[in-house]
């Protein structure tokens, strides 16, 4: 009656809106949950409202104006509704049929603690928001009298988990190693950790039926329905954490879960297509070597390693992808009873996290360990950001919303995002998005800056999740590697081992056993395409065995002096050094890194009061959560810290606003953090990026972090609706194939020039390098430094053009009155360019010989126009060098322009697009778009 299944779940999460993922079988009958008319009631009974299906408590009482939206203290003040159970009931589920049937409910993701009743009965009691479960309710409905209701009641999160804690019966670590943000415990549900609070976000603990569900009917003579499809493309005799042999055949492995009864020896059959072009196949047949169970049933094939084109990610190669069909068959039977559609690409993607090899150290690699990823046998340099859920609401995401997500994704010059580790596995449809567009996803299991239990209640619990998620996501092209969690061996095992050595031992082991023997086993069950670690930031591995008790034996601490490991997990909040490039770590990858800002004034207008617009505001304060608040109080000093650091960055760097209108004052100061973060993120991704030539070949750099969850003080680069902060702009630059960056030891007055290529082959070209004063002045003989430097750059390498003095080998009258203009251009050849054809490279930078708020800038007295035919602004400076020009588009329009935050000489009229999103304004926002400076930070 109440069948669960722990090993093999379901159909991809949200899949009925992913065109490239689809199952059918050939005679169930299915009914959408969503389209039941639903209430809400909490357990009091005296609040009921109409419900959606799939949805949210919040979202429900939110339509119903019972609270409001997420603003203001809204975060404090409805934690109410997270102390209640709330239970969503249909209304009489009619046209069901009740003979020789077979009646399965389907849910693709109940949030969390769930009692689901049908026809009255309790048929199952689900704990795993990121599982699908599934309940054979056959006899319970041919039992029921009438047309049969369906209730689901979720439980209070924080009740059940605080009262789990309490027990004598579960292993209670030191505090300090349960990592608090607001809502304890949170280490014994498996739930969205954030949904608990976090230090950029609120902490709703929402319940739900978060992702869609159906009641499937089978008839009993034999039909069957697919719940998940596992796609494991990989060359002949690939396995995971090992580079395979490229001149391998391709091994498709397809292996479908289902409910219902197949037949005895049914066969597969499986057709490869093009997925632009339906009549170019690329394999039909039979698949060979054909097992089943009871509920799996799994077929192989092999293929020429030349015949499919390759999958490449974006800049790199074409992003080829196929259209595979899978079909189950009985013996003689030409109907077939499963059918499951996926969209594949072939490509080999290799996370090397193993010692460096002699070779490499022959080649001038400090020995260690590496932390880099190769796609298709090539390694490359990985550039993007971490991203966070969209949304404190998953049911309010939406797929218009995430591709204009990616769009600033692709427009920042990334090719990668680590899907961070304690928001939700990402549904399908954003696979889709990544793998059309040629983004690597570094993916992670749903664990975080906590130590968890492994009893064999929560160990069975998370096989059932892995294995579902992996299954699940496998086929994706996009998808770049797996880590464990996030933050164990760098930050939660050493403060264990400091908060109690005697136990430590006891805390490792129970580590291993859940994020490399567990987890690790199941991965390589599962997929030979896929390479693990089981903590996004380590000291890599020292061995893998799959015949090890333990199967990857973890460097640790284990280190040699001098050697190198790695990938770094960097934050620095003392702004005294944050420009200072030895306080930066040297390591093989960086993937974290930064510091808060606020959004922009639009953006907090969206969810603030006109009265407690202003930096100091006790609601401003408030939603900066960094630092965390540390319990369920309002913790206004803690918040207060980080308001401290902002306004510290601000005046140690930059002109402090001092405006009489108190708004346009906070909008300034808002600008101001946002201007520090983005100088800073480029000084750390122009030195990680300079590591790609040095002795740490360092090979990716990741910023925390991408978006926002809602609207705060936060790392990201893109607000809460999109908009764009500083730092995408200084991001995208950053990030272009070749680059040339300045890099100043402020101490010695030492001032390097280098320029740094993620190109294939060696690149080729110039940089010039002009010196005027804040009036666009040139000064006189270039300030002693030449105009022009020849270069050549090795692949994926860089060098070093220009080291001088600032004070004893240049001629610069007044460095608070110069900056340096940087230009460059360079012929080279992207990876896979059709013809292998020079590709013609840009970049431009500038160099301040003192802090901007030590350079006597000026009133560039800007001009700014709209071609309504063109549909682009041109902007001109006509009185002096404008600093940090930022043009700002209003409210009611989303996009992004082709170019901000840059320097403007006097008399250079610079053209810029926009990239329109959406718009509400009728087209009346070019009217009201503004530039300004850093000039306009000085003014009243």
């Amino acid at each position: 009656m109440g069948f669960t299944r722990p090993l093999f779940a379901a159909l991809g999460i949200f899949a009925s809106a992913a065109v490239a993922t689809t199952e059918s079988s050939n005679a169930a009958a299915i009914h959408d949950l969503g389209l039941l008319k639903w209430t809400v009631t909490n357990e009091y009974g005296n609040i009921t409202v109409p419900g959606k299906y799939p949805s949210q408590a919040h979202l429900d009482l939110h339509a119903a104006g019972v609270i409001g939206k997420n603003s203001g203290l809204n975060d404090f003040d409805l934690r109410w509704i997270a102390a209640q159970n709330w239970t969503y009931t249909s209304k009489p589920i009619g046209g069901l049929r009740k003979s020789n049937t077979a009646t399965w409910l389907v849910f693709d993701g109940l949030d969390t603690f769930a009692t689901v009743k049908f026809c009255d009965h309790i048929v199952g009691t689900p704990d795993n928001q990121f599982r699908q479960w599934f309940y054979d309710v056959s006899s319970v409905f041919a039992s029921c009298k009438g047309d049969p209701v369906l209730s689901i009641n979720f439980g209070s999160v924080p009740r059940i988990i605080n009262a789990i804690n309490a027990s004598s019966e579960v292993q209670h670590w030191p505090a300090s190693v349960v990592y608090p943000f607001e809502y304890p415990n949170r280490q014994w549900v498996r739930k969205e950790q954030n949904d608990f609070g976090w230090d950029w976000g609120p902490a709703f603990s929402p319940v739900g039926p978060w992702l869609p569900g159906r009641i499937v009917q089978l008839s009993k003579g034999g039909e069957v329905y697919s719940l998940n499809t596992d796609i494991d493309i990989f060359r002949k005799g690939q396995f995971n954490n090992f580079a395979p042999d490229q001149s391998a055949p391709w091994v498709v492995n397809a292996s479908l879960d289902f409910v219902g009864t197949l037949p005895k020896h049914a066969s597969m059959s499986v057709v490869i297509t093009d997925a632009k072009d339906s009549r170019s196949v690329l394999y039909s047949g039979s698949l060979q070597g054909v097992t089943q169970s009871e509920m799996t049933i799994t077929g192989s094939v092999t293929i020429d390693a030349s015949k499919p084109k390759l999958w490449w990610p974006r800049d790199m190669g074409n992003q080829q992808l196929y259209n595979i069909t899978v079909s189950v068959s009985s013996a003689g039977s030409k109907t077939p009873l499963l059918v499951s559609q996926r969209r594949v690409g072939f490509r080999t993607i290799l996370f090397s996290s193993g010692n460096v090899t002699e070779a490499q150290v022959a080649s001038g690699i400090t020995p260690g360990n590496n932390w880099h990823f190769e796609i298709n046998g090539h390694e490359f340099y990985a550039k993007g950001a971490n991203l966070i859920p969209p949304d404190a609401f998953w049911p309010r995401v939406t797929s218009a919303r995430m591709d204009r997500l990616f769009d600033s994704v692709e427009s920042q010059n990334f090719n990668m995002l680590r899907v961070w580790s304690s928001g939700a596995y990402l549904p399908d449809w954003i696979y889709d998005i990544a793998d059309e567009r040629g983004l690597l996803l570094w993916s992670e299991f749903q664990f975080s800056d906590t130590l968890y239990p492994d009893s064999p209640e929560f160990k069975e619990n998370v096989i059932g999740e892995v294995t579902y998620n992996v299954r699940r996501l496998n086929h994706h092209a996009s998808l770049a590697c797996w880590m464990g969690g996030n933050e164990f061996e760098n930050l939660m095992l050493p403060i264990a081992q400091g908060a109690d050595p005697a136990t430590y031992p006891n805390v490792l082991g129970q580590y291993e056993d859940l994020f490399i023997v567990t987890i690790f086993n199941i991965l390589a069950a599962n997929s030979h395409s896929i390479s693990y670690s089981p903590c996004s930031a380590n000291n890599g591995w020292l061995d893998i065995d799959l015949s090890l008790p333990v199967p990857i034996v973890e460097r640790y601490y284990n280190t040699t002096s001098g050697y190198i490991y790695g990938d770094t997990d960097f934050y620095n909040y003392d702004t005294s050094v944050s420009f200072d490039t030895s306080a930066y770590p040297v390591g093989r990858f960086a993937n974290e890194f930064g510091f808060i800002s606020m959004p922009s004034i639009q953006t907090w207008q969206q969810a603030v009061e006109p009265q407690d617009l202003h930096f100091n505001s006790t609601t401003v304060i408030l939603r900066n959560h960094h630092y965390p608040a540390g319990g369920l109080t309002r913790n206004v000093r803690n918040s207060t810290l980080g308001q401290v650091e902002m306004t510290l960055a601000v005046e140690r760097y930059y002109p402090t606003p001092d405006k009489t209108d108190s708004v346009a004052n906070f909008s300034a100061w808002c600008h101001a953090t946002q201007l520090f973060q983005a100088d800073m993120y480029k000084s750390e991704i122009q030195f990680y990026r300079r590591g790609s030539g040095m002795p740490e070949r360092q090979l990716g750099s990741l910023y925390w972090q991408l978006n926002d969850i809602w609207q705060a003080p936060t790392w990201a680069g893109l607000e809460y609706d999109g908009r764009w902060k500083v730092l995408p702009y200084v991001a995208r630059r950053t990030y272009d194939h070749v680059i040339a960056s300045a890099f100043w030891n402020y101490t010695a007055n030492q001032l390097e020039i280098w320029v740094t290529s993620d190109l294939w082959e060696s690149a080729s070209g110039q940089v010039s390098l002009s010196w005027v004063d804040l009036k666009g002045k040139a000064i006189a003989n270039n300030a002693g430094m030449p105009k022009s430097i020849k270069f050549e750059v090795g692949a994926i390498n860089t060098t070093q053009i220009i080291s001088t003095n600032v004070a004893s080998d240049l001629k610069i009258p007044d460095t608070s009155n110069a900056v340096l203009i940087i230009e460059l251009t360079a012929n080279g050849k992207l990876p896979n360019s059709a013809g292998h054809k020079t590709t013609t490279f840009t970049h431009h930078n500038h160099f301040l010989p003192v802090w901007p708020n030590q350079a006597k800038v000026s009133d560039p007295k800007l001009k700014l126009s709209y071609n309504k035919s063109k549909k682009t602004f041109t902007v001109e400076s006509t009185a002096g060098v404008s600093l940090y020009t930022w043009l700002t588009h209003p409210a009611g329009v989303l996009g992004f322009f082709d170019d901000n935050a840059f320097v403007l000489a006097p008399g250079q009229k610079k053209e810029v697009g926009f990239t329109l999103q959406e718009d509400t304004t009728g087209g009346k926002w070019t009217e009201k778009v503004t530039v300004e400076s850093l000039w306009d930070l000085t003014t009243k």
